[in-house]
């Protein structure tokens, strides 16, 4: 997965190691903190496998930084990867994929969400489910960390069906002929 936020971040703009570092803590570290001991390991195979390539400015003279822009061929991987109709249960898989829904179309954001919003409303059946026969078996902590569980899904779930309106609602407006807002 990081390597897909890596060429997402360099479909936006070009940049050397410390910028992809710091926008991937900045845009997506909620998910995961990358390191340096996996990020650079992760350029250098996008690099190898023609994803990613070195380039050196002109009017950088002094001290050459090694700064990576994505190729066409990484812009392929890029949108394959985000459009692939993966499952969507992983918390980080789905945010990585979500930072970058700009570069879905409409109906691709609206499918994820739809699966998205599927798996989290089977997981708040399951913990409902697991809360009644778990009640008289765990201590009143771990009830209401699990109630917790099921509130924060439920509240992803109503924050998924405001933006499937949003989509829809752009869907919509753009099949009419109207620019979306």
């Amino acid at each position: 997965m990081i390597e897909m936020a890596i060429l997402g971040l360099l479909k936006d703009r070009a940049m050397h190691g410390y910028e992809l570092k710091k926008e991937l803590t900045a845009q997506l570290g909620q998910f995961w903190q990358a390191s340096y001991g996996s990020l650079y390991p992760s350029v250098r195979r996008l690099e190898r496998n023609g994803m990613v390539e070195r380039y050196y400015p002109k009017e950088e003279v002094a001290r050459r930084k090694n700064i990576y822009r994505i190729t066409p061929a990484g812009e392929e991987l890029f949108t394959k990867t985000l459009c692939e109709r993966t499952p969507v249960v992983d918390d980080a898989r789905f945010g990585v994929r979500f930072a970058f829904f700009r570069y879905m179309n409409a109906s691709e954001r609206v499918d994820l969400l739809e699966r998205r919003r599927a798996y989290l409303t089977e997981m708040v059946a399951d913990l409902k489910e697991k809360l009644r026969s778990y009640k008289e078996k765990i201590d009143d902590y771990t009830y209401r960390l699990m109630e917790h569980r099921v509130d924060t899904t439920r509240a992803d779930i109503e924050w998924i069906d405001h933006l499937i309106a949003e989509e829809k609602l752009n869907l919509s407006t753009n099949l009419k002929g109207k620019p979306a807002s």
